[in-house]
């Protein structure tokens, strides 16, 4: 069995919030929005002027905190009863998975994503991740529906922190570092070659156009390089996402971020940074009595990644084997995966990275 899932359009253009009242016209004429003060401004007057211009109606909401599953309960019920015929979600990763948990829910109302940073590739991934009002990891959603249209605007993003293009990159190179070990013991999955493959093209844009995308994102100005690594972060990564078959293959250090983001001193930390930091931990079990891979640790200094975790309440050796302990992935991937999964084997790799870094 091989099932591919993708949001029925995907467009990135720079000024696109312009035109985007032309685009989702077809759509709906009534929309409920959901998105975050920041976003909202770096969206407008021009998407505001493109919805009136198209005679399209729409009611604000503000996502005030984390994609919990009250938000998501939240945006529905409002969807309903404003009688909305589309949600539009404006923003980052949190506002995209809310708006696209709510839709699945609502099956004859499609979901609008329109990403303003490049930190994630939740605007195309068919999975929605949900957290508790402390940012903690509850679950990961996968989607029955997917987004009707993707609209990402290469100048909102030039215009964005850098942080985010950086943490997006990282983010994507996991899929790389985390589906390619699957391939050692599943030499025959269709699945897993495509999502191997995928996500190869990301780690080769980012070798070739990763630092001059950086720089163009520094001084706000749309670029081929930047151009290119937004689809790598977007497209490339959740097409990398997007492909399954009957062998469940989740990425290992996404199963360490999940823990991690439980941790009180690491909030301020992005997606991608805590999942830089965990494909550290993973290369690490991968040479238990090595270095971790020399290029993924040079890809991420070159993008910034922390290499080490900050300062723990109490003792940190007891912390470390706490944290350990407390990672939990499925023991059938596990035993799909040619390194030890083990509580041992993780304090061991945290450890080490404390002393690497």
């Amino acid at each position: 069995m091989l099932a591919i899932k993708s949001p029925q359009a995907y467009l990135q253009q720079a000024g696109i919030r312009a035109q985007a009242g032309e685009h989702i016209r077809p759509l709906a004429t009534h929309l409920r929005i959901l998105t975050s003060p920041r976003a909202w401004q770096a969206v407008n007057p021009e998407l505001m002027h493109s919805l009136e211009s198209q005679g399209i109606r729409w009611q604000l909401e503000y996502l005030a905190g984390e994609c919990t599953d009250e938000a998501i309960d939240q945006l529905q019920a409002n969807t309903l009863a404003q009688g909305a015929e589309a949600i539009l979600a404006v923003g980052g990763g949190r506002v995209l998975d809310c708006a696209k948990a709510a839709g699945d829910r609502l099956d004859t109302i499609p979901v609008i994503n329109f990403a303003t940073v490049a930190a994630t590739c939740a605007a195309w991934s068919p999975i929605a991740i949900i957290y508790d009002a402390q940012g903690g990891h509850q679950r990961s959603q996968p989607l029955r529906n997917m987004p009707a249209l993707v609209l990402v605007d290469s100048e909102v993003i030039a215009r964005s922190d850098v942080r985010y293009l950086k943490a997006g990159i990282v983010d994507a190179l996991a899929k790389w570092y985390e589906f390619r070990p699957y391939q050692r013991h599943n030499p025959d999955s269709l699945a897993l070659d495509l999502k191997v493959m995928a996500a190869q093209r990301a780690v080769d844009a980012y070798q070739q156009w990763g630092d001059a995308a950086v720089e163009a994102n520094q001084q706000q100005q749309v670029t081929f390089a930047l151009e290119r690594i937004i689809d790598a972060n977007i497209v490339l990564a959740g097409l990398a996402n997007s492909m399954r078959d009957t062998l469940p293959t989740p990425g290992f250090a996404h199963a360490i971020h999940n823990r991690l983001t439980h941790l009180p001193a690491l909030h301020p930390w992005l997606h991608g940074e805590k999942v830089g930091f965990s494909l550290l931990v993973q290369s690490f079990m991968e040479q238990p009595e090595g270095e971790p891979d020399a290029v993924l640790v040079a890809l991420l200094r070159r993008f910034d990644a922390p290499l080490r975790l900050p300062a723990l309440p109490g003792d940190r050796a007891a912390a470390l084997h706490q944290l350990a302990g407390e990672i939990r992935f499925p023991a059938a991937s596990a035993a799909r995966l040619p390194f030890e999964v083990s509580p041992a084997a993780l304090e061991k790799a945290l450890t080490a990275t404390d002393h690497f870094s």
